[in-house]
């Protein structure tokens, strides 16, 4: 058991200070003041003074595995470690393959989500990568979402994009439609997690799937949104049809757009607002530990970063700090709203029921002072407290 006191609560919705009960991994009680007393039960109390609680991050796109590879063998990014997420306040992850399949297989990300399972934190993972048709570990993408319960959906299917080995249309929609359909029979969200590179195809293919297929446009969860302007546009004209789209954040957002011209989660979430779009139709991803080469106008590549999901938290902060968005809509593109658009039920949210998963955050600059995944306090003081297995404490 453990409570914590007179603490001001984020569910993400404000909720006013609160005592929060927690009994192994799920949230018993909110309310204005707990008599908790059990005789011959472990309670743990913590002093919610000088803190916020918010529900635990969710990074919806994440290599697991590391990614790269695309200027060579050398350029492997590795694997993450149970730490690199617990101190950004991720107690749940997606994982996904990226442009390399073949040095990294879906079975392989199977392992290591299941790895992280047992380490603490709640995973689950897309199967396929870039290229189509999709690779399974099954011998079907319906049987993978059905047999495999860590398997929500396929991606990340690349469109616009050079390394995408050039799908027609037919057999982008045949794999949404199949993933549709897995997720319909086994109650799982069944998405396609799409990555939409720089190519100025854009979205079309997303948008010729909808005006051609009867497919719902909840299947389709495009990422890296923000990558310019123009692609943004189209993102929340897709979010005006009733679609959710994901953008990358950055640990360094406005380096990274004088980089590229990557637009900032702080602005998106602005433009979000100004078209007066409901918030849940944006959600934000790390593509952590993915490598993020940067090509010249020649598809040339020109240097490399990797991807981590202290983006996560920089990009809550700044919307507040810069733009003044208010903190309960900014922590939805991290909680509720990809909660609701991948179908986890009990995530996402501060509530009687619910996974115990809490970020508690410094109330003055919102940095993580303690994570709690199901249950278990995995960061205390700003440091990690639980190691993965080959980590050094």
């Amino acid at each position: 058991m453990k409570v914590i006191r007179q603490i001001p609560t984020y569910a993400p919705e404000y909720q006013g200070i609160k005592d929060i009960l927690l009994i192994n991994d799920k949230i018993i009680a909110i309310e204005d003041h707990l008599d908790v007393s059990i005789t011959g039960v472990d309670m743990e109390e913590m002093d919610g003074h000088g803190k916020i609680a918010v529900p635990g991050f969710i990074d919806s796109h994440f290599h697991l595995l590391g990614g790269g590879g695309e200027n060579g063998f050398h350029n492997r990014t590795p694997e993450v470690q149970l730490s690199q997420l617990t101190t950004a306040g991720v107690t749940t992850v997606v994982g996904v393959l990226g442009t390399d399949s073949i040095g990294r297989d879906d079975m392989a990300l199977l392992s290591k989500a299941r790895g992280l399972e047992t380490e603490g934190i709640s995973t689950y993972m897309y199967v396929g990568s870039y290229r189509l048709p999709v690779q399974t570990i099954t011998d079907s993408v319906m049987k993978d979402i059905m047999a495999i319960d860590k398997v929500i959906g396929i991606g990340e299917i690349a469109i616009a994009d050079h390394r995408n080995g050039a799908p027609t249309l037919a057999e982008f929609t045949h794999a949404v439609a199949d993933a549709r359909v897995g997720g319909l029979l086994a109650g799982k969200a069944g998405v396609t997690n799409i990555h939409v590179g720089s190519g100025k195809a854009r979205l079309s293919f997303i948008r010729q799937a909808l005006e051609e297929t009867d497919i719902p446009i909840s299947h389709f969860y495009p990422t890296h949104c923000e990558r310019n302007q123009e692609l943004l546009d189209e993102a929340l004209a897709f979010a005006k049809m009733g679609g959710v789209f994901d953008v990358t954040g950055s640990e360094k957002p406005d380096q990274t757009y004088e980089l590229d011209g990557s637009i900032p989660f702080r602005q998106c979430l602005k433009q979000v607002i100004a078209e007066d779009l409901d918030p849940d139709c944006l959600t934000m991803s790390s593509d952590g530990q993915g490598s993020l080469p940067v090509f010249d106008e020649n598809n040339h590549f020109v240097q490399m970063g990797v991807g981590s999901s202290q983006s996560l938290l920089v990009g809550v902060k700044e919307s507040v700090q810069k733009e003044e968005i208010p903190l309960e809509i900014a922590l939805r593109a991290i909680t509720s709203a990809p909660a609701k658009a991948l179908k986890f039920p009990h995530k996402g949210h501060l509530k009687p029921g619910f996974d115990a998963d809490l970020v508690l955050l410094d109330e003055n600059d919102l940095s993580i002072n303690r994570v709690i995944a199901k249950g278990e306090t995995m960061v205390e003081n700003s440091q990690a407290v639980k190691w993965g297995t080959f980590e050094k404490s």
